[in-house]
């Protein structure tokens, strides 16, 4: 079960606290899926838009109880009072355990997508009666074994580097979570190796190559604008695609930033943006209201993208995200230091933006030899 505090804006502008605890999902018996969720009002409540020192005060006093009461749920639900747990954990089976942490990714489709997969070849290697107290560092390292040496694809081709990193993480996941909440009374996930993480090519486009695409007629102005948009700020398509005239906030001297909650992360993020980046946003709407009306991923857009770099004579294979990527080389190369860059793309850690620093560190290589040989 997952235990969250939700948010919700009410009419009169401030926003109702309550607690949603997520229960997984069944199939009703036309075939559909249908999620379970139940909410616990607190009755507290948050103004939308505080206007002084005094509400904003209230506000933080109020979430500060909010996430105390729900530390306490939390630790009533671990201690078995929801009564969802076998009354022995260590008898529980572990793959109906790992199914409920797949059903609690329902909310982020890639990351659902990922432990998913990840629970396909669990099931494959893992005997469905397995229970906890049968796990031991060697059940750990035979899973190990399973993803690096048996494990396939569906086209029968071994794992990727990069697969093995991500389903078996997805397994120490289940693990650490499975001895956080009392089914194991050690740390597995502790003492298990993850795999390296092969680093992955990062497609860009250069000044010259952004410039032309500017200048190429795309059959979608929003996607346009949007790629475009992505290029100057770094900006990922899921926080474009959901960004809201409340997040931009225009102030003096021309300065405009974006604040917004990243869709990835769940971190709060505010992101000064050019004068020209906010031209392509457009005149301003209601609050409420999507910047980029009418933007979706598609199939249709997604092609579009590779047709208009056709139309712009650019060969490389472009995908939205590649805007993000031509963002971070676009700033090192023009004297942004890797801190900054970092901050401004949301990473987590340093070593993520270290990898376009490489990039840029290679086309200063190869810019050393563009100087004909001189004859002496």
């Amino acid at each position: 079960m997952k235990i969250t505090l939700k948010e919700r804006k009410l009419a009169s502008g401030k926003i109702s606290l309550s607690i949603e605890y997520y229960k997984g999902s069944e199939t009703t018996p036309e075939g559909k899926r249908r999620h379970i969720r139940e909410n616990e009002n607190l009755k507290m409540f948050l103004f939308g838009e505080p206007t002084n020192v005094t509400q904003k005060k209230k506000n933080k006093e109020t979430l500060i109880v909010a996430k105390k009461i729900l530390a306490i749920r939390e630790a009533e639900f671990y201690q078995g009072r929801f009564n969802i747990k076998n009354t022995s954990k260590s008898k529980r089976r572990f793959l109906d355990f790992f199914i409920e942490k797949v059903e609690e990714k329902c909310d982020s489709p890639k990351n659902y997508g990922n432990w998913s997969a990840t629970l396909v070849h669990l099931k494959r290697h893992i005997p469905a009666s397995t229970i906890f107290e049968e796990i031991d560092e060697s059940f750990v390292k035979r899973v190990r074994n399973y993803f690096d040496k048996e494990a396939h694809t569906k086209s029968n081709l071994p794992l990727a580097l990069n697969s093995k990193y991500s389903y078996f993480n997805k397994f120490k996941a289940a693990l650490r979570a499975s001895f956080n909440e009392g089914y194991l009374s050690i740390n597995y996930a502790a003492k298990a190796k993850s795999f390296e993480q092969a680093e992955s090519q990062r497609e860009y486009l250069t000044f010259n190559e952004v410039q032309i695409l500017a200048k190429t007629d795309c059959k979608y102005d929003v996607l346009k604008r949007a790629f475009l948009f992505s290029c100057l700020t770094g900006l990922r398509w899921s926080d474009i695609n959901a960004m809201t005239w409340s997040e931009v906030r225009d102030e003096e001297d021309d300065v405009s930033r974006v604040n917004f909650r990243q869709q990835k992360t769940d971190g709060v993020e505010y992101l000064y943006i050019s004068k020209q980046a906010r031209e392509l946003l457009g005149e301003r709407k209601e609050p409420e209201s999507r910047v980029f009306i009418g933007l979706k991923y598609s199939a249709v857009y997604n092609n579009e993208i590779v047709r208009w770099c056709n139309r712009a004579s650019i060969s490389k294979h472009i995908t939205f995200h590649s805007a993000r990527h031509t963002n971070a080389v676009l700033l090192l190369e023009n004297g942004a230091d890797i801190y900054t860059v970092s901050k401004r793309l949301g990473h987590r850690e340093i070593r993520t933006t270290a990898i376009y620093a490489k990039i840029v560190d290679l086309k200063m290589k190869e810019a050393s030899n563009l100087i004909p040989t001189l004859t002496f």
